[in-house]
């Protein structure tokens, strides 16, 4: 995706060459503005860019009004949030977004799982769409920043340009993203994979239920969503519906904040895959089975978790990255030999082949503890695999240069948690900005990000659509 001038701007930039329009240049506000976020001046003056963007106003005072109103949409108390899918808090919060969307003079539409959509139609609407976005859900006792900054960002980002006076060529939408978190019905990101077309996951959500056995459809229309024909192929989109896709996003690690820099340009999103292990074993007394004759799942459910470590430090990349998040033991009493052991482990890279090499030495490792240790490998379930994605250069270079006309340090990084923006790279090509966060805290109630980095992304993601909507 090449950035070029706007078809108009070559038109401009000769009818100025005659000093009687010169004079009067100024005089055409949608003029000025192609000028300043173009990066082509139609005049000499560079100054004038430059003072021209520095003017950007963020009003602070009223997004962190916003982040903190949206944080009391919870089901636990402040200062963590806990925000489910399509709980009567999420249809509230999701409710409170669409009335600032309509605020700001967006048109709003929703899908059938509750993707939200507000658009802000450009002067040739008939082009594919600039978007942005990012979600709302909320783990249970996490943060108000994680997702958050995505959509209420986005949102201010559009006054920002709607106050500077700026007029889009490409229609610019932002997207609420439904269930980015997998906590309700263990699917991550369930919007944009639908939105991305997986068949695959419309097909099984017929069947999803969540922990008390509440059915993903019966859920969804709760909230007002899913028609009766229970059809969610109609939450597909075509590749190319969208010219360019960026997030706006806390970091979710320390980085930016240790080396005291502004912005974070992503340049490649690490994608997980999820494992799940069931060992078992014979179980039996505490005191009364002698520790040669034991078969404990309990003990191969510890060494296997080494392994996990030991497998990843084996890469030889800082960027391979596992996890055993869940390890549970049955019948989980401290007089009683574990007979069952249930494990759930995380594993990421930014090389695919990289991390499914070390999801076979996992699995290896499974088969030769349960020999040694004379148990039995129940189950060894790669329940997902998501490739990695890569960054679109042109998206890459836009955000770059949005960063330095504003004066704000920035450096290239991988972002190691996964994001919708995985998923919309399928369908368009996509591209990420991160904020310091303290201490790269998230998923807790310290997460943390001042208003001044987040007033900082909400400038460059404003400078950033505007550049790509006149591409």
């Amino acid at each position: 995706m090449a950035l070029r001038f706007p078809p108009l701007l070559p038109l401009i930039v000769l009818c100025f060459c005659s000093s009687v329009i010169v004079a009067h240049k100024y005089d055409d506000p949608t003029a000025k503005t192609m000028e300043d976020f173009s990066g082509y001046p139609i005049q000499e003056p560079h100054s004038f860019i430059q003072n021209s963007f520095s003017s950007l106003s963020v009003e602070m005072e009223s997004l962190q009004k916003q982040i903190d109103e949206l944080a009391s949409f919870s089901d636990t108390p402040a200062p963590s949030v806990t925000r489910i899918l399509y709980t009567e808090k999420d249809v509230l919060a999701r409710r409170y977004i669409k009335n600032l969307m309509g605020l700001s003079g967006l048109s709003v539409r929703e899908d059938a799982v509750g993707n939200i959509f507000g658009r802000w139609d450009g002067y040739e609407p008939e082009l594919s769409a600039v978007a942005t976005g990012s979600h709302i859900d909320a783990i249970p006792y996490s943060g108000k920043y994680d997702g958050v900054v995505g959509v209420l960002g986005a949102i201010e980002a559009i006054n920002v340009l709607m106050r500077f006076g700026f007029k889009p060529r490409r229609s610019l939408e932002i997207i609420l993203f439904t269930s980015e978190e997998p906590t309700r019905f263990g699917i991550s990101c369930l919007g944009s994979r639908l939105l991305a077309g997986i068949e695959v996951l419309a097909k099984a959500l017929k069947t999803t239920v969540d922990a008390k056995n509440g059915s993903f459809l019966d859920a969804a229309r709760s909230a007002g969503y899913v028609k009766d024909d229970n059809d969610l192929s109609s939450v597909f989109i075509k590749k190319g519906s969208y010219s360019a896709f960026v997030e706006l996003h806390i970091e979710q690690g320390p980085i930016l904040e240790e080396e005291g820099i502004s912005i974070g340009i992503v340049t490649a999103i690490a994608a997980p895959a999820s494992i799940k292990v069931e060992f078992e074993g014979n179980g039996g007394h505490a005191g009364a089975v002698l520790m040669p004759n034991r078969n404990d799942a309990g003990l191969a459910a510890a060494e296997l978790a080494l392994a996990v470590e030991k497998h990843v430090l084996e890469s030889g990349s800082v960027d391979t990255v596992g996890t055993v998040g869940i390890l549970e033991l049955h019948p989980g009493a401290i007089n009683s030999i574990p007979s069952k052991s249930h494990l759930e482990i995380d594993t990421r890279d930014i090389d695919e082949d990289r991390r499914n090499t070390v999801i076979e030495n996992i699995r290896q490792s499974a088969i030769r503890i349960a020999k040694g240790r004379g148990v039995r490998l129940f189950e060894f379930n790669v329940i997902n695999q998501d490739p990695p994605a890569l960054a679109e250069k042109a998206i890459i270079k836009a955000v770059e240069a949005a960063s330095k006309e504003l004066n704000l340090t920035h450096k290239f990084m991988i972002s190691r948690a996964y994001h919708d923006s995985l998923f919309m790279a399928r369908v368009s090509p996509m591209g990420m900005i991160f904020i310091p966060c303290y201490k790269g805290y998230s998923h807790k109630p310290e997460e943390y990000a001042s208003i001044e980095d987040i007033a900082n992304g909400v400038k460059v993601l404003a400078v950033t659509l505007a550049k790509l909507s006149l591409t």
